[in-house]
Formats: C-alpha cells, sequence, structure tokens
C-alpha cells in the first residue's frame, strides 16, 4: 500500500510473504511491487539511512532476520526534479484528461530512460507532450510510469499525470485487479492433451484448456539481463495463463496471455519455460526454427527472420483512480505480426 505524506513524500508498506529469504533486503526486494521501482541496491541503502521502518521503528541492518506476515514502512524521498530532457516524438494517444494518458507504444521504443537508453524513450515523449501538466511522481517530477512493457514488444500503456493517479493506479497493479491481455505467437501449439506439458513444474489447466503457469521469477545468476524461472520460495511469484486463439498446424499458434502478476518478460520467460518460446525472441525463444517443410517457404522466412519478439499487449482495462469510471481500451495487431499471421495462415 502506497500514501502521501503531509510533507509530500510516499510510504510503502511490505509485507513479508511465506518462505521469505534469509535476509532483510532480500526479502523486501522480493515482495516491493515492481512498479515502485526499488532495486536491491536502493533498498539497501534504504535501510542504512533509517528509511525502512518495522513498527515505527528504523531497521538498518539489511541482513537482519525477517519472519512471514511482517510488515514493513519504507519512507520513500519527496519529489526532486527530473532530468530526462523533453523530445518531440510523436505518440498515439488513446485516451487523455488532467488525470492520465493511454499510449499505443511502438516496437522499438524504450518506456524510462536508462543507462543504455537516455534518449528517445516514452518518458522522453511524455515531457514534451504533458509539459507543465505533470506532478511530483514516484519520488520525481516525471510522468507516473506504473507498469512497463519491453522496448520491443507493442501496444498498451497506462501512464500517470498526476499523484492521485499514480497512487491509484499503483493500486490496483498492486492488488492485480488490472486486466492485462497480450497476444503472441509462439512455438508449436499448447495443448492440454500434451504430457509433456502437463509433466513440466509450475504448468496446470483449468476449464477449457485454459494454460496456467506458476512460479517464481528472478534475475538469472550469471546473464543480469535476463530472467529466470526459479523455486523453493526463490524470487518473485508470476502466473501467467494463455489459451490458444488460432493454431497453424502444429509449428505455431496465435495465442492470448493475460497476467495475474506482471513481472519484467514474465510471458516470455513462462513460454520458454514450458517449451514454447516466442517467435523473434532471441533472448528466450532458444534455436527452434519454423521449418519451410512444415509451414511453407514464405512463412518460414518470414518468421524465421522476424526481427523482434512476437508480443503485443492488445487489452488494458481498469478503473480511472480518481472518477471511478471503468475503462478499457483495445489496440489492433501492429502491422509487422499480422503480416505474419497472414502468412502462417496461407501456408496453412
Amino acid at each position: 500500500m502506497q500514501d502521501l505524506s503531509e510533507e509530500g513524500a510516499a510510504t510503502l508498506t511490505v509485507t513479508i510473504g511465506e518462505n521469505p529469504p534469509d535476509r532483510l533486503d532480500k526479502a523486501l526486494a522480493r515482495e516491493v511491487p515492481e512498479e515502485a521501482a526499488l532495486s536491491r541496491s536502493r533498498l539497501m541503502k534504504m535501510i542504512a539511512e533509517g528509511d525502512v521502518l518495522k513498527g515505527g521503528t528504523p531497521v538498518t541492518d539489511p541482513k537482519a532476520r525477517v519472519a512471514a506476515g511482517e510488515e514493513y514502512t519504507l519512507l520513500l524521498a519527496p519529489a526532486d526534479d527530473y532530468h530526462a530532457q523533453p523530445e518531440d516524438i510523436p505518440l498515439t494517444i488513446l485516451y487523455e484528461d488532467a488525470d492520465l494518458i493511454v499510449i499505443d507504444k511502438p516496437a522499438g521504443m524504450v518506456v524510462h530512460p536508462a543507462p543504455g537508453s537516455p534518449s528517445g524513450t516514452l518518458v522522453n515523449a511524455l515531457l514534451h507532450h504533458c509539459g507543465d501538466t505533470l506532478s511530483g511522481i514516484g519520488g520525481e517530477k516525471r510522468p507516473g510510469i506504473v507498469h512497463r512493457i519491453d522496448k520491443d514488444t507493442t501496444g498498451l500503456l497506462v501512464v500517470a499525470k498526476s499523484d492521485r493517479a499514480h497512487h491509484g493506479l499503483a493500486k490496483q497493479f498492486e492488488d492485480h485487479s488490472v486486466t492485462r491481455h497480450y497476444i503472441a505467437l509462439v512455438h508449436g501449439v499448447p495443448d492440454a492433451a500434451d504430457p509433456r506439458l502437463r509433466g513440466t513444474r509450475g504448468v496446470s489447466f483449468e476449464q477449457g484448456g485454459i494454460l496456467r503457469i506458476a512460479t517464481g521469477l528472478a534475475r538469472h545468476k550469471t546473464d543480469r539481463q535476463r530472467q529466470a524461472v526459479v523455486w523453493d520460495g526463490a524470487g518473485r511469484h508470476a502466473v501467467t495463463r494463455a489459451r490458444v486463439v488460432e493454431p497453424f498446424g502444429d509449428a505455431a499458434a496465435l495465442i492470448d496471455c493475460w497476467l495475474e502478476t506482471g513481472r519484467t518478460h514474465q510471458i516470455r520467460v513462462h513460454m520458454s519455460h514450458v517449451g514454447h518460446g516466442l517467435l523473434g525472441d532471441q533472448t528466450y525463444g532458444g534455436r527452434r526454427h519454423l521449418s519451410p517443410k512444415v509451414v511453407g517457404d514464405g512463412a518460414a522466412a518470414q518468421g524465421n527472420a522476424f526481427p523482434r519478439q512476437a508480443l503485443h499487449a492488445a487489452t488494458l482495462g481498469f478503473l480511472h483512480p480518481v472518477t471511478g469510471e471503468a475503462l478499457e481500451f483495445e489496440s489492433p495487431l501492429p502491422p509487422d505480426m499480422a503480416a505474419l499471421v497472414d502468412a502462417l495462415r496461407s501456408a496453412r
């Protein structure tokens, strides 16, 4: 839960879940909502500076033992000026009012500036578009990024323009009450009758043949840019559901995925874990290729050369954090994915 103090600083209440890691900094890193963007190093600094409280008393030892059910209050810094520069970058805007804005993001656009992408991001574009209508959000005077999609994933994002919208949206994401559906193209066809799939750890099937994948997710031990499936209480709890929308023989399928949780690379990692990695995913897709003998030369060439993960954030639904109105938005498949689907259909 996130609240504003009278001084404009925010507090975040974190409850420790079952089977916590053996020290406070690791436990908090597992439990804080991903939207809070608090890295473990940031959390360690907050602990050292007395900004992590238990029962109103600062806990300053990052190695302190924790127990399931304990509550910690994190004191977040008040808003500072943001250093990203406004840039005149075109945006596809589906909805906008004084409190929030819904964007249909193209492939290739990073959401937030980072060391490797200091400019050309969605935040740079929003700073230009929104001008002085933004207030201090999330510790900085910037657009309120309450969720992200990967650079090469297309589709829908909601961004807060005001403090009240940011905290209301963050609470909905924390409560998993936001509706998010993604359309993906995957290798093979997930099938409830497949004994290999049924025997995969973390996999179950629900009524209607809906695939449910439940694992922990954490940073890969050797490649910090990747996420990995982990077990036994480690990492962040992650649940993905998926159903087949359209199979293309047994070579590939168009699937609808929806998120119970929203972790970094969640759909990409989960579909790879169950043996149905996304077409075009160079990080998690493995070495599978479409066979010309199965889908034809044209579809195979197009699919195997697809330049990004074939993933699109197609549906986004939430309650307006100020008015309470139920809002839902849809985005059609982008041209590159639509063309690949057409090629696979023609081959079939």
